[in-house]
């Protein structure tokens, strides 16, 4: 099993060359991950750290588990993934850890993640692991979003429980933004050696995040 030892979009394109996907299916984007975040606040009311859940989709999840399976039982334990999860976190430095943030007009600056571990479940793998910031945030308004710059992976939250907080003031609010649809039929129409020439300071991805504005008393 080639583990992800490599930034993790190397690993990704890595993934569709071995799955031999049709033209159809290259279209960008390329892997689709569904999020759910919690924002952890302190005693304080500070918020300290994000704990994200993510969830590849099908494709990507079984190409990725693949000879994980220690007792051959189609059951793949949190001992079977747990070098995957690693390998999987220490390649987001990179790339911004896909996540960003603001308060009171200073972006957020994280430290290495930790607590990181996996399961899979209904041909599923889902990523766990808590994003700690370096220093906590006191602002009372707060925006938050989760994309990839390239829009090599498109990252949309949950239906349900898309960003919760944990510890803050049970009056604060949390309001989702989503993109406007066009930008995602925009995407559709561009090449592929466009995405291919990009970088991580296009940011072209943030046109297609869904924005997460929390607002406490």
């Amino acid at each position: 099993m080639y583990f992800l030892k490599k930034p993790i979009l190397n690993f990704l394109k890595a993934v569709l060359i071995c799955l031999c996907f049709s033209t159809s299916a290259n279209a960008h984007p390329h892997v689709f991950i569904q999020a759910q975040s919690e924002l952890i606040y302190d005693a304080s009311a500070n918020l300290t750290g994000i704990r994200h859940h993510w969830t590849f989709d099908e494709n990507f999840s079984i190409f990725a588990v693949q000879g994980l399976d220690s007792k051959k039982d189609g059951k793949y334990t949190r001992e079977d993934l747990a070098e995957l999860a690693k390998t999987n976190v220490e390649s987001l430095s990179e790339f911004g850890y896909f996540s960003s943030g603001k308060s009171a007009g200073k972006k957020f600056e994280f430290t290495d993640p930790k607590d990181q571990w996996l399961e899979f479940s209904n041909k599923k793998l889902t990523l766990h692991f808590f994003l700690p910031l370096k220093v906590p945030v006191s602002g009372k308004t707060v925006t938050f979003e989760v994309y990839d710059s390239t829009y090599y992976v498109d990252f949309s939250f949950a239906d349900i429980n898309p960003v919760t907080l944990s510890g803050a003031p049970a009056s604060c609010m949390v309001t989702m933004k989503k993109p406007p649809q066009i930008d995602t039929a925009k995407s559709k129409n561009l090449s592929e050696d466009f995405f291919t020439q990009m970088s991580s300071s296009n940011n072209y991805g943030a046109g297609f995040a869904t924005h997460a504005l929390i607002v406490c008393p």
